[in-house]
């Protein structure tokens, strides 16, 4: 345990999150999610719901802001005005931390694609079909 880090970073998780670059991506996939086969890089957090963990990315991780999206969800095929509660969740943990930035559906194979070019993937224990979200890192700046 370490002060002021949320618990679900651990040291594989934490690693990964502080050699992303700016502009690498990390995404977070439901239990449904392939993510043996898309990874390449995986940490497995099978018990936990995605937007605890994407609250727990958060805590630590900016958002790009050189760029005018950075942060993606699924879209709902033949759908693409419906949002599923979940998503409500995940939009929620990135306004929490970054209220600028708006959580952009991405259309099937577009958001698959997001995925797969992913530094890399996280896969929860999330249950609820769409659970998934696809994060671009930031800067840090100096004081």
């Amino acid at each position: 345990m370490l002060k002021g880090i949320n618990p679900l970073l651990g040291p594989d998780l934490l690693k990964i999150l502080r050699a992303m670059g700016h502009g690498d991506e990390i995404a977070v996939v439901d239990a449904n999610y392939p993510a043996d086969t898309d990874a390449k890089r995986l940490v497995r957090l099978e018990g936990i719901d995605a937007p605890a963990i994407v609250d727990a990315i958060l805590s630590v991780m900016p958002l790009d802001d050189f760029v005018e999206h950075s942060a993606f969800r699924p879209g709902i095929k033949d759908q693409p005005d419906r949002v599923e509660p979940v998503m409500t969740e995940l939009a929620a943990m990135v306004a929490r931390h970054e209220p600028s930035v708006a959580l952009i559906p991405l259309q099937g194979d577009a958001f698959y694609a997001r995925v797969k070019t992913a530094y890399a993937l996280v896969a929860s224990g999330e249950r609820r079909l769409y659970g998934n979200i696809v994060l671009r890192k930031g800067v840090v700046r100096p004081d």
